[in-house]
C-alpha cells in the first residue's frame, strides 16, 4: 500500500492476564460467550486490563460511480446527494441510530456527482464528481487514489486527536455494491457470481445484466491483480477513502467496526497489504447482500449480529455497538469471586 502505515499486530503480552481477569469473574468460565472474547480483544487493542470506549464515532463517505451509467442499480445517480442531504437533515437510519447509542456521526462528500451545498456537519474532502466507468476507464487515475487513501487517514487521526478510540466507516453511493463485488472477486477468488447481488433491489433480469456488465468490465481489464491496482481500477472514492481510514485507525490501536459487503470491500483491500489489520476489527453483522458471507469465510471472521440488514451507512455498526459497551463494563464491573466472596 503506498501508505508508510505501520500495522503490528496486537501484543499478546496482555492476554493472560485479561484471561484471568475474565475467568475471575462471578460466573461460570466461558458463560458470557462470545462478550467474553470480545473484552478480551479490546484489552488487548487498548494494550490495557481496563478498557474503556471514549467517543465513538462513525464516519459515513459517499460518492458516486460512473458504472451507474451501465444500468447496475435500481436507483438513479442523483438518489446519492439526495441521501447526503438526508444525512445532513438528520433523517436516515444512520442518524436514528447514531443518536440512539450516542454515536458521532460524521457525513464525508468523497465525491458525490453534484455541487452539494456547504453545510456546517458535511466534510467536503470531493476528489472528483464521481469515478469513470470503470466498464470502459479505471475508476480513478493512481493520484486520485492516493488522494482518497490520505484523506480517509486524515479524517481518522483528527477524531483520534479529539478523544475518540473507537471507529467505523459507512458509505452511501449509487452503484458501489458493483465496485465492492468487482474487488472482492479480483482479491479472493470468490466466484463472481457469489459475489454480485441485488443491491438497491434487482429484479432477477437485472441481476443477470449487473453480473454480465460486470464480467464484461473484468474481461476489458486483465491482470489487474493486487489491493492497489484492483482498487485503482475498480473502486470508489468513497471506498478508497474508507481503506485509508482503516489502515490509518490501526495503526492509532483504535478499536474499528466494521459494517457490511462495501466497508468489507474496503478492509479487504487494507487487509490484502496489512493481514495484522484484522487484529484491531469487530464484524459488527452479516449482511443480506449476497457476497458478504463469502467475505466473512474468507477473513475467518464470524459477524456479531445477523438481521437481514443491507443498508449500508454505518447501521450495523450503530446497532452493534451496545455489545462492545457490554464487554467492557462486565469486564470494569462485574465482582470478581474474592471480591464477592464467592466459592469457586
Amino acid at each position: 500500500m503506498p501508505l508508510n502505515f505501520t500495522v503490528p499486530p496486537v501484543s499478546l503480552a496482555l492476554a493472560q492476564a485479561l484471561q484471568a481477569k475474565i475467568d475471575q469473574k462471578t460466573k461460570p468460565q466461558g458463560s458470557l460467550g462470545r462478550l467474553e472474547a470480545l473484552a478480551l480483544q479490546i484489552g488487548l487493542i487498548q494494550n490495557s486490563l481496563s478498557p474503556r470506549l471514549a467517543k465513538p464515532c462513525i464516519i459515513v463517505f459517499a460518492a458516486d460511480h460512473g458504472i451507474a451509467a451501465a444500468g447496475v442499480s435500481a436507483y438513479p445517480q442523483a438518489v446519492t446527494g439526495q441521501m447526503v442531504a438526508n444525512f445532513l437533515a438528520g433523517g436516515a437510519a444512520i442518524n436514528v441510530l447514531a443518536r440512539q447509542h450516542g454515536i458521532e456521526l460524521l457525513i464525508v462528500d468523497a465525491g458525490v456527482n453534484a455541487d452539494l451545498p456547504a453545510h456546517p456537519h458535511l466534510i467536503d474532502a470531493k476528489i472528483a464528481k464521481g469515478t469513470r466507468n470503470f466498464l470502459t476507464h479505471p475508476a480513478m487515475t493512481s493520484i486520485e487514489m492516493l488522494t482518497a487513501l490520505h484523506k480517509g487517514a486524515d479524517l481518522v487521526s483528527e477524531r483520534h486527536q479529539n478523544g475518540c478510540n473507537c471507529i467505523g466507516f459507512g458509505e452511501m453511493g449509487i452503484g458501489n455494491t458493483s465496485s465492492a463485488a468487482a474487488i472482492i472477486h479480483c482479491l479472493t477468488g470468490i466466484a463472481l457470481a457469489e459475489c454480485v447481488g441485488r443491491g438497491t433491489g434487482l429484479s432477477d433480469d437485472q441481476l443477470a445484466h449487473k453480473t454480465a456488465v460486470l464480467q464484461q468490465a473484468l474481461d476489458n481489464h486483465p491482470g489487474i491483480t493486487g489491493a492497489v491496482e484492483v482498487l485503482g481500477t475498480f473502486g470508489g472514492f468513497e471506498i478508497a477513502m474508507m481503506t485509508g481510514a482503516y489502515l490509518q485507525a490501526a495503526e492509532l490501536n483504535m478499536l474499528i467496526v466494521v459494517d457490511g459487503f462495501i466497508a468489507g470491500a474496503a478492509l479487504l483491500a487494507a487487509y490484502q497489504c496489512y493481514p495484522n489489520i484484522l487484529d484491531y476489527c469487530v464484524f459488527s453483522h452479516v449482511s443480506h447482500e449476497r457476497g458478504h458471507q463469502a467475505l466473512l469465510n474468507y477473513f475467518n471472521a464470524t459477524a456479531l449480529l445477523d438481521m437481514g440488514l443491507r443498508l449500508g451507512e454505518g447501521s450495523g455498526i450503530a446497532l452493534a455497538y451496545p455489545l462492545l459497551q457490554s464487554a467492557v463494563l462486565f469486564l470494569n464491573g462485574m465482582a470478581s469471586f474474592d471480591e464477592a466472596g464467592v466459592d469457586h
